[in-house]
């Protein structure tokens, strides 16, 4: 499958990313990392995306590479002191250099090839501490490219900001609010586009498929696919199956270059790739797809704004 730029960055990207948040706060073990991994990077898949948050996955992820670190995209992200997002804190100077050294140790490497600020708000961003810091990094060869996690007003106001190469934000069938305000943004500006959360945490499943520890976090996304009420019958692509239709969603807007999809089943990774290879839905499908969203927002009486 052809690779493709990842915005002005000039590195060649794969439409499928591993998504390694599980690999850490599913804490599958390092034999199981590393095998998938490696199925992943053998499979073409050369973007991974990781963060400091989340909790061993850059340290997975640094013990399993090794030579093969050469082959992949590696993306993580700072933030996130010991108060959380909403912590001043963790937006200094100081708590940004630290993390960022700290995830060059996990993920044994001597770079990163793109460092996010991971969903702080528009008020950060305006202060610019954070981004400053990046900087410094970026001038010190920490750090190739400089990004921004986060979604709607905030990620569409990073996409103005010098020095913001990369945006990482959330699209789904169920969240597709950034695709109104972050996508525009980011083509104007010729910014990069990761798209996280792709297949909406599996909301087409039923409940107790669902892995436990991410069952509440996934609610909102089950109860917006519930509200959709659409079929594969009704749209007449039983032969995909909903996976399918997530991801392919989100590779059919443009302005996205990379959807992140996490796993830690080398089944579902297959059945990923194989659908990422199949390119875009058709255009009716997809004006469908949006119209049905669209129509449930009406029928629930409120906009639904981005999900995190």
């Amino acid at each position: 499958m052809q690779l493709q730029e990842l915005g002005k960055t000039g590195l060649r990207v794969f439409p499928l990313g591993l998504g390694a948040a599980e690999i850490g706060f599913l804490d599958i073990g390092q034999a199981a990392a590393a095998e998938l991994l490696h199925f992943a990077v053998d499979h073409g898949v050369n973007v991974i995306d990781t963060a400091a948050a989340y909790k061993t996955s850059e340290e997975r992820i640094g013990k399993a590479l090794g030579p093969r670190r050469r082959q992949c995209v590696l993306v993580s992200k700072c933030g996130w002191g010991e108060g959380g997002e909403d912590d001043p804190a963790s937006w200094t100077a100081g708590q940004i250099e630290c993390s960022i050294d700290r995830s060059l140790r996990r993920l044994r490497t001597d770079h990163i090839d793109v460092m996010l600020l991971h969903s702080c708000d528009r008020a950060v961003l305006e202060r610019g501490e954070a981004l400053a810091a990046l900087q410094r990094a970026q001038e010190a060869g920490k750090v190739r490219f400089l990004g921004y996690s986060g979604d709607v007003e905030a990620a569409a106001f990073a996409c103005r900001l010098d020095g913001i190469a990369v945006i990482e934000t959330s699209i789904n069938l169920c969240d597709q609010a950034n695709i109104d305000v972050v996508l525009p943004a980011a083509r104007q500006a010729g910014i990069g586009v990761l798209a996280k959360r792709p297949l909406a945490n599996g909301a087409w499943r039923p409940w107790e498929e669902i892995a436990q520890p991410y069952r509440e976090y996934a609610r909102p996304y089950v109860d917006r696919f519930r509200a959709l009420g659409i079929t594969l019958a009704e749209l007449g692509v039983e032969e995909m199956g909903w996976a399918e239709i997530f991801l392919r969603f989100v590779l059919s807007q443009p302005g996205v270059h990379v959807a992140l999809a996490g796993s830690v089943r080398l089944g579902h990774l297959f059945a990923n790739l194989e659908a990422a290879r199949r390119g875009p839905l058709p255009e009716a499908l997809v004006a469908c797809l949006r119209r049905a969203f669209a129509q449930a927002e009406r029928r629930a009486g409120e906009r639904w704004e981005a999900l995190r």
